[in-house]
């Protein structure tokens, strides 16, 4: 059985959605878990009137530390051999859950099964597809400019008996821990990649994800120093060939990828504007000549 949990505070826009997204699923062995952090608005009323109509979803209201004190709520809930959170605001592609169902027959414990998602900045506008197809612990300690790691819960799921192992989410992180769970994850569990896309990220406005991502720099950073405190763990040789290769990212992205787009641009694109520029080169050898 898969345990599908998500935590929620206040998120009455957004509930009623994410519960239907899982009913659409069409799988039989699951339950849903929705861990509510004490809403004032009318979320528990949502939450109640599915709860009694539908027997997989199984709930709780109480005041909490926070995201991840109420993803650890949820997992000391789960029945499900199997765990993945979805977050209120996001969803899964058709058939996911059936489809991890069976493809989880086959993999050793504890698995860690990670998929593509899609990434949206609004309803009708997808950013990106994150591809983790490279994910183990060296590769994104090298930066997340030169590997990515699976950016949200919506696409991967893993054994609930991997956290017997390396314990549960940090309570105190509420932005990172994500990122500091699967560093700790990828080094006990075997990770198994498929190359489909299951999850949909939603970094909408009204959501947690925006407020973090508007500017990238923060977020950044956030993540940044995850990776920073687990670099030093590394063995010697490791940590210095980690850092050559984060220091390559950093200046290539900060310095030459801009250099590189913008005279791509002005004389790729648009040819015409090779023979001004040129012109303006020449007369200013010439003028060094003549003075």
């Amino acid at each position: 059985m898969i345990s599908v949990i998500t935590p929620v505070y206040n998120g009455q826009k957004f509930i009623e959605n994410c519960i239907k997204v899982v009913i659409n699923q069409n799988c039989p062995e699951i339950e849903h878990i929705i861990v509510d952090g004490g809403s004032i608005d009318e979320t528990v009323e949502i939450i109640k009137q599915y709860a009694q109509k539908y027997k997989h979803i199984r709930w709780i209201s109480e005041t909490d530390w926070g995201q991840s004190d109420a993803m650890n709520k949820g997992i000391a809930m789960a029945k499900g051999e199997i765990v993945t959170f979805l977050n209120v605001d996001d969803y899964y592609e058709p058939n996911v859950l059936n489809r991890v169902s069976e493809l989880f027959k086959e993999l050793p414990v504890p698995t860690l099964l990670v998929g593509n998602c899609n990434v949206w900045e609004s309803q009708d506008n997808l950013t990106f597809i994150s591809k983790p197809s490279q994910f183990s612990l060296f590769n994104v300690l090298k930066g997340l400019d030169v590997n990515n790691f699976p950016t949200n819960p919506s696409s991967y799921f893993y054994h609930t008996c991997l956290h017997e192992q390396i314990g549960l989410y940090k309570v105190d992180d509420h932005y990172a821990m994500d990122l500091d769970f699967l560093l700790r994850a990828v080094q006990v569990a075997t990770v198994r990649y498929v190359d489909e896309t299951w999850g949909n990220w939603m970094r909408c406005e009204g959501t947690k994800t925006y407020s973090l991502w508007q500017t990238p720099q923060k977020g950044y950073q956030i993540l940044d120093k995850v990776l920073r405190d687990y670099r030093k763990d590394l063995p010697l040789i490791q940590r210095w060939q980690v850092a050559i290769y984060y220091e390559i990212s950093i200046f290539y992205n900060r310095h030459l990828r801009w250099r590189f787009k913008y005279y791509l641009k002005q004389y790729i694109m648009q040819p015409k504007n090779i023979i001004p520029t040129l012109s303006n080169k020449l007369k200013k050898i010439s003028y060094k000549f003549t003075d």
